[in-house]
C-alpha cells in the first residue's frame, strides 16, 4: 500500500503519453513488458508483476523514454555533484557505497563477475571499474579503489549527467541501491 500513490502517478503520467499497447524495458539484468491497458509491469523473466519499486522506475523511465530520452553528456558525476540531493548523501552512502565498500573493498576485480549477469562493460579507473547499463541510455560508472596500508577501501557511483532530466534525485538513490545490491 505505501508504494500505491506513487505507482497510480507514474500511470497517470505513461498514460497521457499515449503509449502503445505494450513496450518492453530492459532492466539491469530483466527484461520487462508494460501493459498500459492491464496497468501492469510484468517481469519476462519470472512471468510475474514486477515489485512495485521496480515497477515504479520502469514506469518514470517510460514516461521519459515517450516524450523523449535526453542525449547522454559523456560528463561523469558523483551524487553529491547532482542537483537536488541535499538531505540525500547519506543513504546514499549507506545503501550505495558501503555495500560496494564490504563487498569489493579487498578485491575490487571481483567486480567484474557482475557483467555476466549485467549489461555493461568494463572499464578503466581506480583499481577496478565498470560501467553498468541500468537501462537504454542510463549507464552508471561504478569505481571501486582497494585497501591499502595508508587508505581504506572506497567505491563510488557515477552519473552521467543526463540522468537529472530522466528521474528524480529519490528514484536516482533507489535505482543506485538496486545496482549495488545487483552487483
Amino acid at each position: 500500500m505505501g508504494y500505491a500513490v506513487a505507482i497510480d502517478r507514474a500511470w497517470e503520467e505513461v498514460l497521457k503519453l499515449k503509449p502503445p499497447s505494450a513496450a518492453a524495458v530492459r532492466f539491469l539484468a530483466d527484461e520487462y513488458t508494460v501493459e498500459p491497458a492491464a496497468k501492469q509491469v510484468l517481469s519476462l523473466a519470472c512471468n510475474i508483476p514486477a515489485k512495485d519499486f521496480n515497477a515504479i522506475l520502469i514506469l518514470h523511465y517510460l514516461a521519459r523514454k515517450l516524450s523523449g530520452l535526453p542525449e547522454l553528456t559523456g560528463e561523469w558525476l558523483t551524487f553529491r555533484e547532482l542537483s537536488g540531493v541535499e538531505g540525500y548523501a547519506e543513504a546514499f552512502r549507506r545503501r550505495c557505497i558501503e555495500p560496494l565498500i564490504r563487498k569489493y573493498g579487498r578485491q575490487p576485480a571481483g567486480i567484474f563477475t557482475a557483467l555476466e549477469r549485467l549489461p555493461g562493460k568494463k572499464v578503466t579507473g581506480a583499481d577496478a571499474a565498470i560501467i553498468v547499463d541500468a537501462f537504454a541510455q542510463v549507464p552508471a560508472l561504478v569505481k571501486v579503489w582497494a585497501q591499502d596500508e595508508e587508505f581504506k577501501a572506497d567505491a563510488n557511483i557515477y552519473f552521467d549527467r543526463s540522468i537529472q532530466k530522466i528521474f528524480c534525485t529519490e528514484d536516482i538513490v533507489v535505482l543506485a541501491g538496486m545496482i549495488a545490491a545487483s552487483l
